[in-house]
């Protein structure tokens, strides 16, 4: 059984660690705005799956749209603060081992 965590008022917590971020994520940045760890980054995806730079525009004539992925899934803390914001449920988390 993974750990398991007592909040402040006695209730258990067990943090599930995000471990990546499918297709049909929309790009909005909401997860990336809530983020303390720095887990994840914007990028841009051409037609053809292609995925260009850090969304920062400098490849905006070959964007077809944005995508969000998980470059640091080691920094997660298991918050959920990301699950909790994301208008399309994209992500998969896990528990610990």
């Amino acid at each position: 059984m993974p750990d398991s965590f007592v909040s402040r008022d006695g209730s258990r917590w067990l943090p599930e660690y995000l471990s990546q971020i499918d297709a049909s994520c929309i790009g909005c940045g909401r997860c990336f705005k809530v983020c303390s760890r720095d887990v994840m980054h914007l990028c841009g995806i051409t037609d053809s799956g292609e995925i260009l730079g850090d969304g920062d525009g400098e490849d905006d004539d070959e964007v077809d749209r944005l995508l969000m992925i998980v470059d640091h899934p080691g920094r997660c803390i298991g918050c959920g603060a990301c699950a909790r914001v994301c208008p399309k449920n994209c992500q998969t988390h896990i528990m610990s081992h």
